[in-house]
């Protein structure tokens, strides 16, 4: 089993910025990609942006221009840092991760609001 800590969610106005950040731990002997996900009240959840292990990233459409992921792969760690937040932003925010030998493991999630 993976375990994944998410931080960073908070309340912030719209135009503001925050930075999410997600460890992942346990018995891993290699990450595939890792990612964020989110899911508005009465939505399903999407996903929202990924990176592999070299390095390549893919973003919504939403979201390109305004976040901005980024992977340590000594740490086991992805960040997104959202800049430009808006109050359809508002979510809870998941981080995603896909190992070679665990399978794949969303964390128990992060809120973020965007107040107008």
């Amino acid at each position: 089993q993976v375990q994944l800590v998410e931080s960073g969610g908070g309340l912030v106005q719209a135009g503001g910025s925050l930075r999410l950040s997600c460890a992942a731990s346990g018995a891993i002997f290699s990450i595939v990609t890792m990612g964020w996900g989110r899911q508005a009240p009465g939505k399903r959840r999407e996903l929202v942006a990924t990176v592999s292990s070299g390095g390549s990233t893919w973003y919504t459409d939403s979201v390109k221009g305004r976040f901005t992921i980024s992977r340590d792969n000594t740490k086991n760690t992805v960040y997104l840092q959202m800049n430009s937040l808006k109050p359809e932003d508002t979510a809870v925010y998941y981080c995603y991760v896909r190992t070679d030998n665990l399978g794949s493991s969303w964390g128990q999630g992060t809120q973020v609001t965007v107040s107008a």
